[in-house]
């Protein structure tokens, strides 16, 4: 007797969908219980706060109580975890379902509420795996969105608040392509950096940010006659928009961005549909000069966007004296610390 074959697809597909509910419900339940255990450690905490060291003491006790009955998950240290998660979501209603307790374990780390409000945002629009999160975190994505836009705007469209409107408010400069394993010591061809973005195409589309989707890799496009190849051609759903990705991996030039400049304006000419915003054009560059790429283009034009590209995520240090000196050169312009 023949059974149709789609019956074991379509019942592996609802088990594995309740796996995941389950699953999910699990974590949701247990990130509960170390809020209220957290919430309940800080509310004995100041009822013996004229105490001194009492807080450390009541850490320790409870671990000696609960660990032996409950087992790791209530070492000192986990106990202060949960104190500090308390003490850093007090004011949250409802903790969000979508996120896990690794995913919230990640949040402690970041320093400031509009960081956290953020990458909660993004987390859950983006439906970030703990990996994807871990990497925005370290790659200090909110810090790198912020040199090109005001933190209102940032947060905004995290949230959905409001849609961007400029490539700039979602494009990040730099780029970090670390996670192409690229040596950053060797010199390369851009042949052989795009077949590494094309491998790991799904990292990349993460690290150009909401709403990409690929269409092409080297595009063929006839002038005339004569033949040009576009290194990579994107789609961006929110801004509505072909964007094409031309590679360089040697100092960008002012060729580079009329050479760039030519697709755009063919695309915007013979490919973009009459709905559709602009195309913006993307020259993702080992190295650049910010004067050359001024002065190239027109003012006021949002069309070309030049990113340099990093092959390794920076230090911690590297990272903060960075983005410290453009938040300085931010308050010269405007005499304000608004956007700390």
């Amino acid at each position: 007797m023949l059974v149709n074959q789609s019956i074991i697809k379509d019942i592996k597909a609802i088990i594995d969908q309740s796996r995941d509910k389950a699953i999910r419900a699990v974590d949701h339940e247990r990130t509960q219980m170390y809020w209220h255990i957290g919430k309940r450690i800080f509310e004995e905490e100041q009822q013996g706060k004229d105490r001194a060291d009492y807080g450390t003491f009541l850490i320790k006790y409870l671990s000696e109580q609960l660990q032996p009955e409950f087992g790791s998950g209530f070492s000192t240290r986990q106990i202060n975890l949960y104190r500090q998660f308390y003490r850093t979501f007090e004011n949250v209603h409802t903790l969000y379902a979508q996120l896990s307790w690794s995913q919230y374990k990640l949040l402690l780390s970041v320093d400031s509420q509009d960081k956290r409000e953020f990458y909660i945002a993004e987390t859950i629009k983006n439906n970030w795996t703990v990996r994807q999160l871990e990497r925005q975190i370290y790659s200090s994505l909110y810090e790198r969105l912020l040199l090109s836009n005001d933190k209102e705007s940032v947060l905004a469209v995290a949230r959905n608040e409001k849609q961007p409107s400029d490539a700039k408010e979602i494009i990040k400069d730099p780029m970090y392509l670390e996670f192409l394993g690229l040596k950053r010591e060797a010199s390369y061809y851009e042949r052989d950096l795009e077949s590494a973005i094309i491998t790991h195409l799904q990292e990349f589309l993460l690290e150009l940010g909401n709403g990409f989707s690929f269409v092409a890799r080297q595009k063929r496009i006839h002038i005339e006659g004569d033949e040009f190849f576009v290194d990579l051609v994107f789609y961006n759903r929110i801004l509505q928009c072909f964007v094409i990705i031309e590679i360089k991996t040697t100092k960008l030039t002012h060729q580079d961005i009329g050479q760039l400049q030519m697709y755009v304006n063919y695309y915007d000419r013979i490919e973009k549909l009459p709905h559709e915003n602009p195309t913006i054009g993307i020259l993702l560059c080992a190295n650049k000069n910010d004067g050359v790429v001024k002065f190239t283009l027109p003012e006021e034009q949002k069309q070309i966007i030049a990113s340099q590209y990093k092959l390794y995520l920076p230090t911690e240090k590297q990272l903060l004296d960075e983005v410290n000196k453009e938040l300085d050169i931010f308050e010269e312009k405007d005499g304000t610390n608004d956007i700390k």
